[in-house]
């Protein structure tokens, strides 16, 4: 094409070329080659030599130097991938951003069902409260989910003190507690072989019924108890629901059942509780560093247990 008969066709002054045809400029200007540029745009070589034809004819200035088997850009060339290339840039990095912001913002959490009925759902309203718009997914499981496989954001996990990954949320105490009903027929600790054992069964004790009971037990030198009869349960927050009912002793761990313990619901029948040496911790996966809502929560999961403590 002589640059006589692309004057002849130059778009008005100030009035920008179609964008496929700026589209296709960039790919050919990279690329430096028709064909290359025609693959990665879906199109054919010719359709992309027609587009540049046209935009050249547009701007009446020749884009390209066409040699025997390649192309070079004009000075005029190079002045217009520089602009374009830059604007294309920053097309994308808008786009970007408006598609994230429009995205929905969740916190994903794993944690144990116990932990998760008893102490996290009673107090999850203040979070959702000054955080509407975003949405909590709680995951409550005994398994231990691998946070980046499951796209979980963080977990809150029950482990002994010292193996415990990410800041500690709170150390456990353990005693035993029932209805207050219950309580007024305990005088000393013998007539504990009167009642029902309340206990949970876990996937990793299944030869150890009392299991949850073993740290009081142990400080109290109490491991051969024996009680009246014993109930079996899977989850913790139904042997805690049992002994509201009135029909056994379950360990209480706190702070989980503070709330009930401050309601006069369950009571404390022979006073202080002992140390598990368990706690709670919380592990942050590696997403949960580009969601802020994740460590918004985080925060928040230390405030509520600082709190909870002072109170």
């Amino acid at each position: 094409m002589h640059p006589e008969n692309a004057k002849a066709s130059r778009t008005p002054s100030g009035e920008l070329p179609p964008l496929e045809l700026l589209r296709s400029f960039e790919a050919a200007a990279r690329q430096l080659s028709f064909t290359l540029a025609a693959g990665e745009l879906h199109l054919t070589q010719s359709a992309v030599s027609r587009q540049i034809q046209q935009l050249e004819a547009s701007l009446g200035v020749l884009l390209f130097e066409r040699r025997h088997r390649a192309l070079a850009l004009t000075e005029a060339g190079g002045v217009l991938q520089r602009a374009v290339t830059d604007s294309l840039e920053r097309l994308r990095d808008a786009t970007a951003r408006v598609r994230a912001s429009a995205a929905p913002r969740q916190v994903a959490i794993t944690t144990t069902p116990g932990f998760a009925s008893l102490w996290l759902i009673p107090k999850l309203a203040r979070f959702t409260g000054t955080h509407p718009q975003v949405d909590v997914r709680v995951s409550a499981t005994l398994d231990v989910l691998d946070l980046d496989v499951s796209r979980l954001d963080l977990a809150v996990r029950f482990a002994p003190i010292g193996r415990g990954v990410g800041p500690a949320l709170f150390e456990e105490s353990v005693i035993p507690l029932c209805s207050p009903q219950l309580a007024a027929s305990l005088r000393e600790l013998s007539d504990f072989s009167r009642l029902t054992l309340l206990t949970v069964e876990y996937p990793d004790h299944s030869e150890a019924p009392t299991a949850d009971w073993e740290p009081w037990l142990k400080v109290m030198g109490l491991q051969d108890l024996r009680m009246k009869s014993t109930l079996r349960f899977t989850q913790y927050a139904d042997a805690v629901a049992a002994a509201v009912a009135g029909q056994g002793v379950v360990i209480g761990r706190l702070p989980l059942l503070r709330e009930l313990v401050r309601d006069g619901r369950l009571v404390a029948p022979l006073g202080e509780g002992a140390a598990s040496h368990r706690g709670y911790f919380i592990e942050m996966s590696r997403r949960a560093a580009s969601n802020r809502d994740a460590q918004d929560f985080a925060q928040w999961l230390r405030d509520e247990a600082e709190a909870a403590q002072r109170t």
